[in-house]
């Protein structure tokens, strides 16, 4: 097996080229959606918010995208300048696709577009919808109050997730601010734990907590459980069923 070595990448210029379809129109908002209205463009920032993924990890996480779609938009967010592509000195050859500064900016926009589709749009899953509860999870950054207290890490555990196997993303709250991670494992000072049914309870609206399993720094859990208790399509947490504790 070869050594593992980044390969530096270029400079991110702070404005980034003009679009081949533009809106062209000179405002702030119209040159946002010159970068971000495309459609797929916010879910893959999304699910990049957890960390840096290869292409296949974005194709499973992305199930409704093709392979030229996926590979069409993350060529033309590199060169927006809004993710990185790294490539490693490995066998097999490996290639990260990582937000910049610039796409991790949009972690409150992807909170609000949450909060919005919470109050207008939320429902139970439809049938022809994947279920992951991390695709939730990973909102948490943008979903987090700037008037939150909560310090410390908490894990998120979906006990039935990839091919049956749990799975786990680890959040980890400063003052009125959240990062999350699926790489990062041990040290957490709580837990919330639960079956896919079990998570789709808690994130649906009117749903119930009691389903999970939880641990740890109390705090910690109630801080999540708020941020939950948005799908219940109101504006602001309500008071909600305390999960159990194990």
């Amino acid at each position: 097996m070869g050594s593992v070595q980044k390969l530096k990448g270029p400079t991110i210029p702070h404005v980034p080229p003009p679009k081949r379809h533009p809106y062209d129109q000179w405002s702030p908002d119209s040159r946002a959606l010159d970068l971000v209205g495309d459609k797929w463009t916010l879910l893959i920032i999304r699910d990049l918010m957890s960390g840096p993924r290869r292409f296949v990890e974005l194709q499973r996480v992305l199930p409704g995208i093709s392979t030229e779609q996926l590979r069409s938009r993350l060529n033309r967010m590199v060169a927006d300048g809004m993710l990185t592509r790294q490539r490693y000195r490995e066998v097999p050859p490996r290639v990260d696709y990582e937000l910049t500064a610039r796409a991790r900016a949009l972690a409150p926009v992807l909170g609000e577009l949450a909060r919005w589709g919470y109050e207008w749009a939320w429902g139970p899953p439809r049938e022809s919808e994947s279920i992951d509860p991390g695709a939730v999870f990973r909102l948490i950054p943008g979903l987090v109050d700037r008037d939150s207290t909560a310090v410390g890490r908490i894990e998120l555990t979906v006990t039935d997730g990839r091919d049956g196997q749990p799975i786990s993303y680890m959040v980890t709250f400063a003052a009125g601010s959240a990062s999350i991670s699926e790489r990062d494992s041990g040290g957490a000072d709580a837990h919330l734990r639960g079956s896919t049914e079990a998570w789709i309870q808690a994130l649906s609206p009117v749903g119930s907590n009691n389903f999970l399993r939880s641990g740890g720094d109390r705090s910690l859990v109630d801080a999540v459980l708020a941020i939950f208790a948005l799908s219940e399509g109101r504006g602001v947490a309500a008071e909600s069923p305390v999960a159990r504790y194990a």
